[in-house]
């Protein structure tokens, strides 16, 4: 398996690196922050928000909902709190999953790399 670089998280976000994170405007991390009660950034004496690694896990959990199953918003927002455990867990296998998949589709990639090496070779 090849070496992959740990990765090293901050102790804060800024919302321009949780926009770019998701790919989204900061406005709509602001108005999520608004809709959803899990999401509760810090303020600096500035006003700046300041983002956690865990509210980066609750914007992973609204983003999954909204974005990728398509729940509107009150739906996510009353699944989050009637389920809130449960949607986690199954946000979290659903990660896995995913994360596994992307395994496989690399070592594929690899033992193809590697028939066409042995190909060539002979």
């Amino acid at each position: 398996m090849p070496y992959k670089e740990p990765k090293i998280e901050k102790l804060y976000y800024t919302i321009g690196e949780v926009a770019e994170m998701f790919d989204v405007n900061t406005s709509l991390i602001r108005f999520w922050e608004k809709e959803f009660a899990i999401i509760k950034p810090l303020k600096n004496k500035k006003g700046n928000r300041l983002f956690t690694p865990a509210d980066i896990e609750n914007f992973h959990l609204i983003f999954h909902l909204v974005k990728e199953k398509g729940m509107t918003l009150k739906g996510a927002q009353k699944k989050l709190e009637e389920n809130h455990d449960d949607t986690v867990n199954n946000f979290e296998v659903v990660s896995k999953l995913k994360d596994i998949r992307a395994m496989l589709i690399e070592m594929k990639e690899n033992l193809g790399k590697e028939n066409k090496i042995e190909d060539s070779t002979e």
